[in-house]
This record gives structure tokens, C-alpha cells and sequence, in this order.
């Protein structure tokens, strides 16, 4: 059984009591044992040796040194669905002579393989984060963030106050709602220069500082913890970057999540992945999003806007009419793609605004043809290896026929890599 199939419902604790003398066939009953659930594809099982006890017989079974050729007793548990394990016992009751069965539920936090998780969750922090790190201050005004921003090309950034203490995280979509900024940076930095200085006079007339319109508290990792730790926080708190401090509270460095799937292509990654059992390794089948925000390559201008509000997303993939991709279209492309002085009007619209110009383009005229695509039976090893070499953020799912069934993102393909999609 899968991980996935298993940490989605209840489970099923089988416990088998026996002897350590007992028989099947000639051989140990819980050798028998083992070997039957493991046939029969079990997710797993566990032989326990006991120190003492006693059973029907009233016999008492110790280990003592004089005395451990005794019938001591055994325990053999396995966990699984309670469909597979209903199935089983059918097949391993009759086996168990003498003895005792048992079934409880209980509730499955995590399952995983250790060839099964690519990631090297035991790393250090500071092994794998990014120590060059640009900052912004809390007195700082907003106009002056968003130029250091743009500059560098980074969308979040920590803010420390006058004693260097992280005191919060700007992203520019904190910009965007908190401060009238009107578009993100990947639109911001395909801008010519006088658009770029419009948006930059206005904002240079808000009286905002960092510290009005920045996220706080941070979400923070220390540089000497593990990476398994730091990844789960960042999946549960749904953030892109976490400010990485040194023991005495001081930021030393930024951990993304780009720079822990870039662990995934590692040599000591690639090695865990080809000593993965058979059928071990999940596919983007088991977590593609079959919600896909798709558009006709005919659609005009103001139904691809429509879209991108209706989807609440900033890409959207452009089909033909068999359904099959043909492009990507960003929220950046709609903007640079159309007429310079209709610009302003469709980022306004992106915004939900004003209505979308009367722009004589369709989706085919705005996307990009490149459409990063693969099977559902890709590996996720191979997918992070696809998404992340080119650096793309979208992937999209397609049959045989080459027709889009599903979507894989980053977030999904992180939170998939840690055993923690939904």
C-alpha cells in the first residue's frame, strides 16, 4: 500500500500473539507470518520479542540467560487499510493455532519509506540556505522597499529593526494590498522605464513605512536545525521563505523552497531514488490538481482577464478545442503583450479595477508556446528535475491522446515531496 493511500483514512492495527516455538509448514510461525503479509502487500510489519509473560497454559516464559532456549512470547503487528486487512486475516487466522488476535484503530500521522522521501531532510539549515541576503529596515519607506525590490528582483525580503532583530517579512503582495502598489514584480520588472517611474512617484507619496505593511511576526527557522523541520513549518504556514538565525537570534541567511527542492537533484538524492522499492516512488497521477485555470486560444482579451480574476490565479494555460495545451499566459504577458497605452488599463483590470480594454487579442496572441508537460506515471523525482532545471513554476499534466488532465505546482510538488498533500 501507498503512503498516500494509507495516511488518507482511518488504519487498522493487526497484533498477533504467539509463541516463539510455534509452527506453520515446518517453519517459525511468525517467519510464516511475516512472509504471508508481506505476499499479500501489506505496508508493513514488526516482530517483537518479549522479556516474559505467560499465555493459556498459565506458563510463565522468561528470558533469562539459563533459560532462553524457553518458548518465549512473540508479538507480530502490521498496520494498514482496514480493507487490506480484512482481506488478510482471512488468509493468516487459520495459521495462528494457539495464540491470540487483536484489531484496534488508530490514527496514521505519517508513513513514509526512507528511499521513499527524496528529500535529505537530516541537513542542517545552513547547510542548504542562502547566506547572501538582502534586507529592508522598518523605518523604511514603502517607495524605497519596492525600488530595493525591483533592483535585486526579490520578491520577499526580512526586515530588521534598529538592533538587527527580524521583525517581519515585505513581499510585494503585501505592496500590492497594503500600500496601492499595482502590480506584482514579475509584471513590474517587464515595465518600460516610464511606467516603472509613474508607479514609483506615486508610491514615493505614501506616508507608509515597512513596519505599516509588512507580514509579522516572521516565520523563522535556526541555522542548526534540520531541514526536514524547516520544510514542514514552511508547508504549514504556506510560505515561500523562511529568515534563517543564528543561535543568538541573528539573521545569517534565507531558506526558500526552491533551495530545498534543489535537493531533490542532488547525487545523494538521485541514489536514495534508485534503491526505491517497486512501486516506492509516487507519481504525478497520485497529486495533480485536476482543476486546471485553462483558456480557448480564441478567447478575446476581456474573457482572459475574466478568467484570471475567476481562477484567482497568474497563469493560465491555453488550450485548443481538443483540450490539448498549446501556451502559457501570465499575468505579466497580458500586460507586455498588449498595446503600450492600453498597459495601465489591463493591470488595473487584473486588479478587478475597471474592465478589461478593448483589446482586439486573443489568448494565442498573448501566451507563450512553451508549455512544460509530462505523463501522470512521472516520477516526482523527475518532475522536480524538469520544473526546477528550466526554472518553471506550472507543469501540466497530459494523457496519451497529449490532452491536459491536471496541473502540478511547486507548492504541490513540495508539500508532495514531504508526504503532506492533501
Amino acid at each position: 500500500m501507498s503512503p498516500d493511500e494509507l495516511m488518507e483514512k482511518k488504519a487498522k492495527r493487526l497484533m498477533i500473539y504467539a509463541g516463539e516455538s510455534d509452527q506453520w509448514r515446518g517453519k517459525a510461525l511468525y517467519m510464516a507470518l511475516l512472509e504471508t503479509l508481506r505476499a499479500n502487500g501489506m505496508a508493513g510489519a514488526t516482530v517483537t520479542r518479549g522479556l516474559a509473560g505467560f499465555g493459556a497454559h498459565s506458563r510463565v516464559h522468561t528470558a533469562t540467560i539459563l533459560r532462553l532456549s524457553l518458548d518465549l512470547p512473540l508479538i507480530i503487528q502490521a498496520t494498514d487499510s482496514p480493507e487490506k486487512i480484512r482481506s488478510v486475516l482471512k488468509i493468516i487466522a487459520p495459521m495462528v493455532g494457539e495464540g491470540l488476535i487483536t484489531l484496534e484503530d488508530v490514527e496514521v500521522v505519517k508513513y513514509t519509506h526512507r528511499y521513499l522521501n527524496p528529500l535529505p531532510t537530516d541537513k542542517r539549515v545552513s547547510e542548504v540556505m542562502t547566506r547572501k541576503v538582502i534586507t529592508l529596515t522598518d523605518k523604511m519607506p514603502v517607495a524605497e522597499a519596492w525600488d530595493r525590490m525591483l533592483k535585486h528582483l526579490v520578491k520577499a525580503m526580512p526586515v530588521l529593526n534598529s538592533r538587527g532583530e527580524v521583525m517581519g517579512m515585505l513581499t510585494d503582495e503585501d505592496l500590492l494590498e497594503r500600500a496601492g502598489l499595482e502590480q506584482h514584480l514579475s509584471v513590474a520588472e517587464r515595465l518600460d522605464e516610464q511606467m516603472l517611474q509613474a508607479e514609483f512617484t506615486a508610491l514615493k507619496r505614501s506616508p507608509l513605512k515597512v513596519a505599516d505593511v509588512m507580514t509579522s511576526p516572521a516565520i523563522v527557522v535556526r541555522a542548526n536545525e534540520s531541514l526536514g523541520v524547516a520544510a514542514a513549518r514552511m508547508a504549514e504556514q504556506s510560505v515561500k521563505r523562511l529568515p534563517v538565525l543564528d543561535e543568538n537570534g541573528k539573521l545569517v541567511g534565507v531558506l526558500s523552497r526552491v533551495d530545498i527542492l534543489r535537493q531533490v537533484l542532488s547525487e545523494e538524492s538521485k541514489k536514495r531514488a534508485a534503491k526505491a522499492p517497486s512501486g516506492a516512488a509516487r507519481t504525478l497521477g497520485d497529486i495533480m490538481l485536476s482543476e486546471i485555470p485553462s483558456i480557448d486560444e480564441d478567447a478575446p482579451l476581456p474573457d482572459v482577464i475574466a478568467r484570471f480574476l475567476e481562477a484567482e490565479t497568474r497563469r493560465l494555460i491555453v488550450t485548443d478545442k481538443k483540450g490539448k495545451p498549446l501556451g502559457l499566459i501570465s499575468d505579466s504577458d497580458a500586460v507586455l503583450r498588449v498595446q503600450p497605452e492600453a498597459r495601465r488599463g489591463v493591470m488595473q483590470a487584473l486588479r478587478g479595477k475597471r474592465t478589461a480594454p478593448d483589446e482586439k487579442m486573443t489568448a494565442a496572441n498573448l501566451m507563450s508556446p512553451d508549455v512544460l508537460s509530462a505523463s501522470p506515471d512521472t516520477t516526482l523525482t523527475e518532475a522536480a528535475h524538469m520544473m526546477l532545471s528550466p526554472q518553471r513554476k506550472w507543469m501540466v499534466v497530459v494523457d496519451e491522446e497529449g490532452r491536459a488532465v491536471g496541473l502540478v505546482d511547486r507548492q504541490v510538488l513540495f508539500k508532495a515531496l514531504m508526504h503532506d498533500h492533501p
